[in-house]
């Protein structure tokens, strides 16, 4: 498929958030803020910071937020929040310690089971038992943005996509104003499922996650846990390209760019690019569609306001 087949026009309406994860080490934050400094060239309309369950990344993610957004000077930083191993009272004392840093924006998820995926999942003793219940408190605590996780091949755990939409729906009904989706590769699986999200009524932006694949071993294990799956046509692209990294680079940017291309044509506006922490795969994507970059002058502009 030709890239370049959006105008500059269709491409200045396209908007972008990205997603990180709090530093394990003092060496991977200094990785961390310098590839969130590397994209924030491309305006982001919102980025994202994941949360360990049961706060098991608490202070580093706290820290890490309240530094994206006084010192990086983003301050539509979204901060996830699960309610897995922890009781209503310990997510409600992290959800306060969030605002208080600034944050005004959640992603709300109930976290994978305490077991590792593919456990059976629980609620702890007096805990939210869901992640329908997670948004309602955050709601009920002002008017924030809540994001939450939709599932384009459906949630591993759910018994069917129904069921699956049905959660989503519950999510809405309680106040999320965004769904964030699981990586996917097959744009039509992403159509499909966004029509039965407007067929059950719901009509928050639904904002497709897309994974540019840094390592195709890894992805490939990754997708297995979570249900998704990877097309034999990408997997053909990549498997031969093991030796040779920079043809590997360049064909993982096609594919991405590729996809979201293929989905802006589709009409979709809003993206979601899942970073692992790394800015060369995910800038080269961006440049490749033709998300213009902003002038330095106004992202230092940014920092300071």
């Amino acid at each position: 498929m030709p890239i370049h087949t959006l105008y500059p026009a269709e491409r200045g309406n396209l908007n972008l958030s990205f997603e990180y994860f709090p530093a394990k080490n003092d060496e991977m934050e200094v990785q961390l803020f310098q590839t969130v400094e590397t994209l924030a060239a491309f305006g982001p309309a919102f980025v994202t910071l994941t949360y360990g369950a049961g706060g098991s990344t608490k202070a580093r993610s706290l820290t890490a937020v309240r530094r994206m957004i006084h010192e990086a000077g983003i301050p539509q930083t979204a901060a996830h929040l699960t309610c897995v191993g922890a009781s209503r009272a310990e997510v409600d004392g992290i959800i306060e310690e969030f605002i208080a840093t600034g944050v005004r924006h959640f992603v709300a998820l109930r976290g994978d089971p305490q077991g590792g995926v593919g456990a059976c999942y629980e609620p702890f003793p007096d805990g939210y038992e869901n992640a329908a219940a997670l948004v309602a408190a955050i709601r009920a605590r002002g008017d924030f943005e809540i994001s939450v996780s939709a599932y384009p091949e459906k949630h591993p755990e759910s018994p069917d996509v129904s069921a699956d939409i049905d959660m989503l729906k519950r999510k809405v009904d309680n106040g999320a104003t965004r769904a964030l989706t699981q990586f996917f590769f097959d744009n039509d699986d992403f159509e499909r499922y966004l029509q039965r999200v407007r067929g059950a009524g719901i009509s928050i932006p639904v904002v497709p996650g897309i994974m540019p694949i840094n390592n195709l071993a890894s992805i490939i294990r990754f997708a297995g846990l979570c249900g998704a799956k990877i097309p034999d046509s990408i997997v053909t692209r990549l498997a031969h390209l093991d030796d040779n990294p920079e043809e590997r680079f360049k064909e993982a940017t096609l594919i991405a760019a590729e996809q979201i291309v293929d989905l802006a044509r589709r009409g979709i506006r809003d993206f979601h690019m899942y970073t692992m922490n790394r800015a060369p795969l995910v800038s080269a994507v961006c440049d490749l569609v033709g998300f213009e970059r902003l002038p330095s002058a106004s992202r230092a502009a940014g920092a300071a306001a």
